[in-house]
């Protein structure tokens, strides 16, 4: 089939507004946390509120889409984080924040199941696996510019209005000011609108899935829940993302709390480098996974990650400026990793086995609640220990997983 290469770059701008809009909630912690007067543990169930939709929708999602094709899936997945946005935007209040996340969430995870196959249809099956990780580094991008992006809207919105240029003048019209953090989702909604009417007037190839690729029946999801390896993988991403978001979004809270480092601008910066350092990290796995066996570099990598934390948990501020950003670095290549040595792990119901995977995105809704709970009773610090429990499980993966097919490196 002839590449779309319009399509290509719908895909892949899909996978920049998904990052863009996912991984803000680490520099918008602590201002939410303000602005209603929340405990840690109130200020956790926002990720929980957002990523709990993985659990929901990964599995319906691609039933969905069998039925009703891609673009209906995309414009209705783009609809239900346009009303999410629209809501937190209008209407801020901590009851409002976790329905919109939730909404935000079902719409990210749908677009997520609905752009893989898309883009392996439109790029060519040939080039999948290059356009796959061009799509993951626009992902890391997105979630190293967030922050940045926000960062700036806060400072223009915090000087005179005099100083306004046409942009900040705009959102200062729509935005309560009380809570200017959202204007971020001023810009999501622009953003979530315009995409609904891009892919509106787009034309869609006919995308043929692989049987691997089929969402598959119930009884196939109970026959896979019955097999042991499919729960330690499960178990694995769940693990994974949890580390991912439980770092990520205690970042700039932990600075402010032991290092009085400012949330708007030290905070957010070190957000942003965590996921700037992510993408760098993701480039670097591209040749260690040519050079390495994969259970290797996880296991090198878990016990980096672990060394790294510590520094960033007990070092000075200096220190933790630094540390904490370079655990996107040390992380990196775990997700994709742990993905890979799971679907090689079975010879059959790979697509349905993709969703079970994908429900383990929940982990980033768990781990941070989790740490916000303990933080209330034993403070934030001895909270995030908590991440060595998962970093040790994906330790263990590198020691047990026996896949069917093992990574090829350029020494076989």
């Amino acid at each position: 089939m002839k590449r779309n290469y319009y399509m290509v770059g719908l895909v892949f701008i899909t996978f920049f507004v998904i990052s863009f809009i996912t991984n803000i909630l680490g520099a918008l912690n602590p201002e939410i946390q303000q602005s209603f007067h929340l405990s840690y543990g109130m200020v956790a169930f926002l990720p929980f509120s957002f990523f709990i939709a993985y659990g929901v929708m990964s599995i319906p999602a691609g039933m969905f889409i069998e039925l009703y094709g891609e673009k209906t899936a995309m414009i209705i997945s783009f609809g239900v984080a346009f009303v999410g946005a629209a809501l937190i935007s209008l209407f801020a209040s901590y009851t409002i924040c976790l329905l919109s996340l939730f909404l935000l969430g079902i719409g990210m995870a749908m677009l997520q199941v609905v752009i893989n196959p898309l883009l392996r249809i439109s790029g060519g099956e040939e080039h999948f696996a290059f356009y796959s990780v061009m799509a993951q580094l626009l992902f890391g991008l997105a979630s190293y510019v967030s922050p940045i992006v926000y960062t700036g809207v806060e400072a223009g919105l915090r000087s005179a209005p005099a100083n306004d240029n046409f942009f900040i003048a705009g959102l200062r019209k729509v935005t309560n000011m009380q809570y200017s953090w959202t204007s971020q989702y001023w810009i999501f909604f622009i953003v979530i609108l315009a995409m609904i009417l891009v892919v509106a007037f787009s034309r869609f190839p006919k995308v043929e899935l692989k049987e691997d690729e089929k969402a598959g029946t119930l009884t196939t999801y109970r026959q896979l829940i019955k097999n042991p390896v499919v729960i330690l993988f499960f178990l694995g991403i769940f693990s994974y993302v949890g580390v991912e978001q439980g770092v990520s979004y205690w970042i700039s809270e932990f600075l402010h709390q032991y290092h009085g480092k400012d949330t708007l601008t030290d905070g957010a910066t070190a957000v942003s480098r965590f996921w700037g350092l992510m993408t760098a990290g993701c480039a670097l796995s591209l040749i260690l996974l040519k050079l390495f066996d994969s259970r290797k570099l996880l296991i090198v990598f878990a016990v980096v990650t672990m060394i790294v934390l510590a520094i960033a948990l007990y070092g000075p501020a200096n220190y933790a400026l630094v540390a904490f950003p370079a655990i996107g670095f040390t992380i990196a290549l775990m997700f994709s990793v742990i993905f890979s040595l799971a679907l090689n792990s079975l010879s059959s119901h790979h697509g349905s086995f993709s969703g079970i995977l994908c429900t383990g995105i929940i982990g980033g809704a768990a781990v941070p609640l989790l740490i916000g709970w303990l933080a209330d009773y034993i403070g934030l610090r001895a909270g995030m220990l908590f991440i060595y429990i998962f970093l040790a499980y994906i330790l263990s993966i590198g020691f047990w997983a026996k896949p069917l097919v093992n990574n090829k490196t350029i020494r076989d």
